[in-house]
Order: structure tokens, then sequence, then C-alpha cells
């Protein structure tokens, strides 16, 4: 056992403690995806949780290892990234200052303002009454 601990072992970045020394796979002492991991009975996936596992699928992981490290079904990390995808290219496809668009709502802005002039004046004309009948004088 001590000679395992007392290996000289090329680590990148500092070793937390002197088990990890013998693992093998080494860490930093920083989680690498610290907001992605499994979550326990009773919690929800949150946006931003489901956010990181599909960048990391993006990004090229094994969707089977990230299955396996996150405790997702495989079918249920690609249906997040179908969603993801299909909302980049519906974010993608809008166009910025497009003039039919301007012009579109500049006229129903100007439809909406005629409406109002419309209402008022129909209620102000409904309050006059400026051809009421009269009474007759017998």
């Amino acid at each position: 056992m001590n000679d395992i601990l007392e290996k000289d072992v090329d680590v990148d970045g500092p070793v937390v403690n002197e088990v990890e020394r013998s693992s093998s796979a080494f860490t930093t002492g920083q989680a690498p995806h610290p907001q992605v991991g499994s979550l326990e009975r009773g919690q929800r996936w949150t946006v931003r949780r489901k956010q990181e596992a599909v960048l990391r699928l993006l990004r090229g992981e094994p969707v089977e290892l990230l299955s396996r490290e996150l405790g997702v079904e495989v079918y249920r990390l690609e249906a997040w990234r179908e969603k993801a995808t299909s909302g980049m290219e519906t974010a993608l496809k809008e166009r910025q200052g497009d003039p039919l668009q301007a012009e579109l709502d500049t006229a129903m802005k100007r439809i909406g303002e005629l409406t109002m002039q419309v209402e008022l004046m129909e209620a102000k004309a409904e309050k006059s009454h400026p051809l009421a009948r009269r009474r007759s004088r017998r």
C-alpha cells in the first residue's frame, strides 16, 4: 500500500489528497462540470442543468458515457439535444430589422389609434344627443 502512495505520478494541477494519487482518474480538485451530475431522488432537472448536459453533447462527449454519469436515459438526452438544436435554428432564422415586419407594425399601430378615435367620437355623440326628440306642447 505504501508503494502506491510513494510513487511519483505526473498530474496536471494539484492533487486534492493522497487517495486520488493512486486512482486511475486524476482530478485537479475542481469538478470539470460542477453544474451537471446525477440528481438525488425527487429532484428535478433545471433548465440550466439540462443546458449544461446538452452543451457537453454538442462538444462531442459520447452520449452513452454522459448518460451513465448523469443517470439519465439516452433517449432523454437526445430529446434535449433535438429541442436545443431546433430552438437554435428558430432563433437564427429570425431577421433583424425586417422591412415588411416594420411596415406591418406601423400599420397595426395606426389602426389601433384610429379605432380608439372612432370609439371616443361615438361615445361623445351618444352623450350629446343633438337630434333628441322634443316633447310635444299639447
